[in-house]
């Protein structure tokens, strides 16, 4: 599976966050103005996708095991959704 998700251009039209999706794991980018923070978590090290709604975009929280939650931003509902399925999708596999 090579499925890839960027965040909304409304809210950070030069550094969107992002999620790849790979056969092992799933990585998360999270971009800023000088520097980018990339995450790679195995679908076997994940525990828990949250994901919290606001009124126009929703943020992606990841917990994997034995490390610190990852935060990422802005991304559309549906995006969201699909990456929080994609990712259950494989945890349960």
């Amino acid at each position: 599976m090579n499925e890839r998700f960027s965040a909304s251009g409304l809210m950070n039209p030069f550094f969107p966050d992002e999620v790849t999706f790979g056969d092992k794991g799933v990585t998360f980018t999270v971009k800023k103005l000088f520097r980018s923070t990339d995450n790679f978590v195995f679908y076997s090290d994940i525990s828990g996708v949250e994901i919290e709604n606001s009124m126009f975009f929703a943020t992606i929280r990841v917990i994997p095991r034995m490390r610190p939650e990852i935060i990422i931003n802005n991304f559309s509902k549906g995006d969201a959704k699909r990456v929080k399925e994609l990712i259950l999708q494989q945890v349960q596999s």
